[in-house]
């Protein structure tokens, strides 16, 4: 059964078909240019094969929308043992008997026409509730093909989309910290709103100490001057756990960087540039981020923290309870205030867009990189497990809760109590990080 939550009352029947449609040409335009060799792509350890992994989007779409919630039989009869990612161990994924290129689309286009004619046609609240979290799976895995194409180093996706790196008001720098007050925060998602995640479930309190949080990521440039100073080499910086990581990788610098005779530049799928200084660092590992901040004697935020300067407000007993779904207020997303959908195709300046500031004055708490907390990602006291059980609880204590979103980032998917986990590992995934006072 679907959880009780009242989807449209955010968005009519039509407008959920379009993003349905919206989230399927997304992932087709994504794979579409590739080579027949490109969509298999070699093997490694953080990425999956494009081939898989977009016949993996229109499986979960069939099983839970087709198959969960209107009884319908299977599109492909192999379309479990081809695709159910939680049967289908990562590596062996390059070894399956995949579908051709041809009869891939033609699978992922049936399923997408199937899903489709039920929204029309007969709308429950079992279709429609599956089909938004069918989209939104979409929506988190066309980053992962985002950064599939940055991991291989292919060109840059030509999306239908207008890409205007310039459209942005504002840029530069933004240092200082903000001062938050002591309170009670009411963490995590009410038993009111009209979607979440089961990981969001549910509000509860948590007492906050005042505490200090840059205003900003930190910057390339920033991130440089650590790596130039050897923080790389020093064991100090390091927790136990990831100065292994770094020996075994044998790690000096990020991972998309390299030296040249006057500094260092920056892999941007297959060009490279040098440094933009005032642009967050990205692709960094939880590992690299607790690094710095050791060697800058500063911390991560806790999960917590950064829900309280993203989402709160100022009042008479420090925080308020009313929380906003975005750090600027109830108003949805757009490119005047946050980063997202592919608009800048990169990143920008952690000084741009001031009209997305949080009510505290924190700046890109939505948008440009996701953003590492120190908090292992786990349950909510009151946790209740939605109908697709693997979403969460297989990954609780294993993980690091990022939160805020990036410049792939769907805006119909991200919110102030969204929450992403990720292993502290992973340096493929668009990933930077903002910090607090020691």
């Amino acid at each position: 059964m679907a959880p009780d939550h009242q989807i449209l009352s955010l968005m009519t029947i039509d407008d959920l078909i379009g993003h349905v449609a919206d989230a399927r040409a997304r992932s087709l335009e994504l794979m579409g240019d590739l080579s027949d060799e490109q969509l298999l792509g070699p093997k490694l350890d953080c990425v999956n094969p494009g081939r898989w992994e977009i016949g993996h989007h229109a499986w979960f779409q069939s099983q839970w929308v087709l198959r969960a919630a209107a009884g319908q039989d299977r599109v492909r009869e192999d379309e479990d043992v081809l695709y159910d990612s939680m049967e289908i161990d990562h590596k062996t994924r390059w070894d399956l008997p995949l579908p051709e290129r041809t009869e891939t689309f033609a699978y992922v286009a049936e399923v997408l026409q199937r899903t489709l004619a039920l929204l029309r046609d007969n709308p429950s609240d079992e279709v429609v509730y599956h089909a938004l979290y069918a989209t939104l799976h979409e929506d988190m895995h066309t980053e992962a093909l985002t950064y599939t194409r940055q991991t291989h180093g292919w060109p840059a996706p030509n999306l239908g989309i207008q890409i205007d790196p310039g459209d942005v008001d504002g840029g530069g720098p933004l240092p200082g910290d903000v001062e938050i007050p002591g309170g009670t925060l009411q963490l995590g998602s009410s038993a009111n709103a009209a979607f979440v995640f089961d990981n969001e479930k549910w509000a509860h309190p948590v007492q906050l100490a005042p505490f200090r949080i840059a205003r900003a990521a930190v910057t390339q440039a920033e991130y440089a001057e650590f790596v130039d100073a050897g923080g790389y080499a020093e064991e100090r910086y390091w927790t136990q756990e990831g100065w292994q990581w770094c020996q075994s990788r044998q790690a000096q610098h990020p991972v998309h960087w390299q030296r040249i005779a006057n500094g260092w530049q920056r892999q941007h799928f297959d060009a490279w540039f040098d440094l933009e200084p005032d642009r967050p660092v990205i692709h960094i590992s939880w590992f690299e981020a607790d690094a710095y901040c050791r060697w800058a004697g500063r911390r991560l935020p806790t999960e917590a923290e950064w829900e309280a300067a993203a989402a709160t407000e100022p009042d008479s007993a420090g925080l308020s309870q009313h929380k906003r779904p975005y750090p600027w207020g109830n108003e949805a997303p757009s490119p005047a205030v946050a980063n997202l959908d592919w608009h800048t195709m990169g990143t920008v300046d952690v000084g741009a867009l001031g009209a997305g500031d949080s009510a505290w004055g924190c700046r890109q708490m939505i948008g440009n990189v996701w953003e590492w907390t120190s908090t292992d990602f786990g349950p909510y006291p009151g946790f209740e497990m939605d109908p697709y059980k693997d979403y969460s609880a297989p990954w609780f204590h294993t993980r690091k809760v990022m939160r805020g979103g990036c410049w792939v980032t769907r805006s119909r998917l991200i919110r102030t109590q969204y929450r992403n986990f990720m292993t502290p590992d992973r340096r493929d995934i668009l990933a930077g990080f903002r910090t607090c006072a020691a």
